[in-house]
């Protein structure tokens, strides 16, 4: 068994929506969609890293109670949480082709400090940046 950290969980308001934004839009794929109740527990992976899985968790029962369900789905739709980063080889080649399969972008693709980075947001509201990293010095 490896040691580490192998699931890190976005807070997303319905996850059909999120399951079908992360996998038809961006490319991931869908490692668990298990459901005990009311409980779903939804996890994907991007194709380059199988032994990584991004939760799409929604607030609520058994977790939160209604009131805190309701603040955090507020914060993520206001943008608050932290941002996730997705690193990529062709910045603006994935612009151009995430824009072109709907995906509101917050900040189109910037040089800055030797790499390329550009804003979007999940459905739900959950802040991305995607960059492309500075070419290694030769």
């Amino acid at each position: 068994m490896n040691e580490g950290i192998g699931v890190v969980g976005l807070y997303v308001d319905d996850q059909d929506e999120a399951l079908a934004f992360y996998v038809d839009k961006l490319g991931f794929r869908v490692h668990t969609d298990v459901r005990n109740g009311p409980y779903r527990w939804l996890t994907v992976q991007h194709p380059d890293q199988p032994a990584f899985q991004l939760g799409l968790f929604a607030p609520g029962a058994p977790i939160h109670d209604d009131a805190t369900a309701q603040t955090l789905r507020a914060m993520v739709a206001k943008g608050a949480m932290p941002p996730l980063v997705l690193y990529v080889a062709d910045c603006r080649a994935h612009y151009d082709r995430l824009k072109a399969k709907g995906v509101e972008f917050t900040q189109e693709p910037v040089d800055r400090y030797g790499s390329v980075d550009a804003g979007f947001r999940d459905p739900a509201g959950n802040g991305w940046k995607m960059i492309q990293p500075p070419k290694e010095a030769k």
